[in-house]
């Protein structure tokens, strides 16, 4: 069977899916604003990578040919000014969490947060002194990716959790939001 188009008789346009109609015989797309920019927003994520533990071997391995996480838009970044995402992977201590705050500082907005691993979700194992209970302590975090150490298609089940809340965004892409 046939897909089937919703066609709006009046004007001729065919909606592809909610909010998106082309135009047919031609090149153009009619949608919001809000759905171009969010597109454009998950369609290229680019995660600054803190992999402060085991989680950060998985995060390497995510971002391995096997993997191929370029078809999701994904380019791992070495400088805050470049990336739009931070993932957290691994265990947090008292004495980095300012630095990794400061490198979240220096992000461009808007912004997100993934923690990888149960170190990073929770402080996993170990409940010391030393250690951040969690890195929602002191980064606003988007995405959890649980387990010990994760395997590199949990991370991509969490980027692709993350790219479905920017989807959903609304008016973030202004100043005045």
């Amino acid at each position: 069977m046939a897909a089937k188009e919703n066609i709006d008789s009046a004007n001729g346009l065919v909606e592809v899916e909610k909010g998106v109609k082309i135009i047919p015989g031609g090149n153009t797309i009619i949608t919001t604003i809000d759905k171009l920019v969010n597109w454009g927003r998950l369609s290229s994520i680019w995660p600054m990578t803190f992999g402060l533990a085991c989680c950060a071997i998985e995060m390497m391995a995510a971002g391995s040919s096997h993997y191929d996480m370029d078809r999701f838009g994904i380019l791992f970044r070495a400088s805050p000014r470049q990336a739009d995402c931070m993932i957290v992977a691994g265990t947090v201590t008292m004495k980095m969490a300012p630095i990794v705050r400061k490198v979240y500082d220096q992000m461009p907005v808007p912004r997100y947060v993934i923690a990888m691993g149960s170190c990073a979700c929770s402080g996993g194992i170990f409940k010391t002194y030393s250690t951040v209970q969690g890195v929602d302590t002191f980064l606003p975090v988007d995405v959890y990716i649980p387990g010990c150490p994760p395997r590199p298609e949990a991370l991509i089940h969490g980027i692709i959790k993350l790219q479905e809340k920017i989807r959903k965004e609304h008016f973030k892409w202004s100043r005045w939001s």
